[in-house]
């Protein structure tokens, strides 16, 4: 587990990086069936005639798993309060089978709550890329953390 980082740790322009995840066919399947069960993201044969030509990742999959990476990859395990949530979700490009995925959070803004000193807001941009490079998400969301002092 990583140092615990706290609202007053980060400053604006900060990034954090995440670990790698690599995505499995199974995963992509059990993930459509459970929570978005549209032929591309459950059935292989449907997935080849869509216009996607093959099975793809769930957008939903691919901001959790990104999601996951990041809050794993760093020290707000035990600092995270929650979120006010997504102001802007962005899928550009399809996430497959065996594609490899890691993320960067820039904090853009950081503002100490009124209501609740012991925690602040941190609005922050995540950027999901895959094996090659390419942007396959991004997001920016208000993140509740707690504070040190």
């Amino acid at each position: 587990m990583h140092e615990q980082v706290f609202f007053d740790d980060l400053n604006v322009g900060d990034i954090f990086n995440s670990i790698s995840k690599t995505i499995t066919e199974t995963e992509i399947i059990e993930f459509g069936w459970k929570y978005d069960p549209q032929p591309f993201h459950i059935s292989k044969p449907d997935a080849l005639t869509s216009n996607f030509g093959g099975l793809i990742a769930s957008g939903f999959m691919t901001a959790a798993i990104s999601f996951r990476l990041l809050y794993q990859s760093n020290g707000f395990q035990t600092t995270s309060l929650g979120s006010y949530g997504i102001d802007e979700l962005r899928w550009l490009k399809p996430v497959k089978p065996d594609d490899t995925l890691s993320v960067s959070m820039e904090i853009k803004d950081l503002r100490r709550s009124k209501s609740r000193p012991q925690s602040g807001i941190a609005t922050c941009y995540f950027k999901t890329i895959n094996q090659t490079r390419e942007v396959v998400m991004t997001m920016e969301s208000a993140w509740i953390l707690k504070c040190r002092i």
